[in-house]
């Protein structure tokens, strides 16, 4: 007997991605809110266009981020992830990696478009 989930059960997990309010770069993968927000070399402000769920690309869905250009660089070092927070609530919801980028204080960094895709139970 084949598996099945919902759409809506997957879109579920998603929209929860989707109540991010900010992007940031950080060197190093972060375990929590406070070492995210800590250690953020670079951030963004997210709004919910920059969100759009669509059908995933191997099965199940997926939501894109949008890419941001332009941010300013908070503090010097090597971009090797990205992660999604939601501030209203203290969340460090999902975190990345990203080629590595050495950062420069004062410059400006780009973050591609990217997408968290959850697959069709198999």
């Amino acid at each position: 007997m084949p598996k099945f989930a919902s759409t809506d059960v997957l879109d579920g997990s998603l929209n929860i991605v989707r109540a991010a309010t900010r992007m940031v770069a950080l060197n190093g993968q972060p375990a929590t809110y406070a070492a995210a927000e800590s250690g953020r070399l670079a951030e963004a402000p997210l709004a919910s266009a920059d969100f759009t769920l669509a059908a995933g690309d191997v099965s199940g869905r997926k939501v894109s981020i949008a890419a941001k250009s332009g941010l300013a660089v908070i503090a010097p070092g090597t971009a090797d992830h990205v992660a999604l927070l939601d501030a209203a609530t203290s969340r460090l919801l999902y975190v990345t990696t990203c080629p590595a980028q050495a950062l420069v204080a004062g410059g400006t960094v780009s973050i591609a478009g990217w997408s968290v895709e959850i697959g069709a139970p198999a």
